[in-house]
């Protein structure tokens, strides 16, 4: 492989001339550039990135933190992530920190290690404190803590709402809730939306919250649990995976969905398309976060102008059989 010193003496130039055209940093001629250029394709020469990144203090990668790979709708953001961070030439370093702050944290000291430009964090086991000490620019999405840094989010407050009505205004009256991890700010937006819809229907007295962890298999227990010491006729989970679960326990017990338990999910992932049952979902556009949260990040990363901090994009209800309308009661 050709070396930078092979360039140098190919061009009749220095090193230090061949490394100030690489690194866009000093003046040279136009024609020393040209005669550098040539150089470099005659001898089809690639940078040292990992010289240049110590010496930039710069990488043209992000970290992109997740809390939990497996869990369907984390994909599809990295996606959207990773399709907008190709189109601006940076690569992205994917992390599951598994819900775990320690390793959240370990995480964050590789990436800056590696002098990653930027990170994008979909988890909040981290006190502000940390991340702020971390002085980079960091994005985060679908769990924001605080308004410290630009963040993205669905509007998880009042799609849990459209989800409790939806499950009253099918005929349901003993609606439960299952809950997502109690530190995890989305899953105590959607519990709130669940619980002040409750509250203006009359039904806050009758409701039965069951804990999930945003877990299929523990949502499953739980639910199995639930029906068998409550009076249950509708159920509204705080994730999809949650909502496959509490189907899969319904239907272990011998009873029929809807026309027992009506079940509803949030987050809109393809697996709700698969169920049998098809379920219903309170559908976010996940994709769409993504993308936005990535542009932030390369504009924050760039130091260009950003016309919006913080996102709260609106989210829809999608009607499926797992709530097929039944009289009100």
């Amino acid at each position: 492989m050709a070396t930078i010193r092979d360039v140098a003496k190919l061009a009749g130039v220095s090193v230090a001339t061949v490394s100030r055209v690489l690194n866009q940093n000093g003046y040279v001629n136009e024609e020393t550039e040209k005669r550098v250029r040539k150089a470099i394709q005659t001898l089809n020469y690639k940078p040292n990135e990992v010289a240049r990144t110590l010496f930039k203090k710069t990488s043209k990668t992000i970290g992109l933190i997740v809390p939990d790979i497996s869990n369907p709708f984390f994909p599809e953001l990295v996606r959207a992530v990773e399709d907008v961070m190709n189109i601006y030439d940076y690569t992205v370093i994917l992390c599951n920190s598994d819900e775990k702050s320690e390793k959240e944290k370990q995480y964050m000291d590789v990436l800056k290690q590696k002098y990653v430009d930027g990170m994008i964090l979909t988890t909040n086991q981290l006190a502000m404190e940390e991340v702020v000490e971390l002085d980079i620019p960091i994005v985060v999405l679908d769990r924001p803590s605080d308004h410290s840094f630009p963040s993205v989010i669905a509007d998880n407050y009042n799609g849990a709402r459209v989800a409790t009505r939806h499950l009253y205004d099918i005929g349901c009256r003993k609606i439960a809730h299952v809950q997502g991890p109690t530190h995890v700010v989305n899953a105590m937006q959607r519990f709130y939306g669940y619980r002040d819809e409750m509250k203006s229907l009359g039904l806050w007295e009758e409701a039965v919250v069951i804990q999930g962890n945003y877990q299929l298999k523990q949502a499953k227990e739980a639910v199995l649990q639930a029906i068998q010491t409550n009076s249950i006729d509708g159920i509204f989970a705080g994730n999809d995976a949650m909502a496959v679960g509490a189907l899969k326990a319904v239907q272990q017990l011998g009873l029929r969905v809807p026309e027992d338990v009506a079940i509803i999910g949030y987050d809109g992932i393809p697996l709700t398309e698969m169920t049998t049952p098809e379920l219903s979902t309170i559908s976010q556009p996940i994709y769409e976060m993504g993308a936005i949260a990535a542009r932030l990040l390369v504009k924050t990363i760039e130091g260009q102008p950003i016309d919006q901090l913080h996102y709260v994009l609106p989210v829809k209800l999608i009607e499926r059989d797992s709530t097929r309308r039944r009289g009100k009661s």
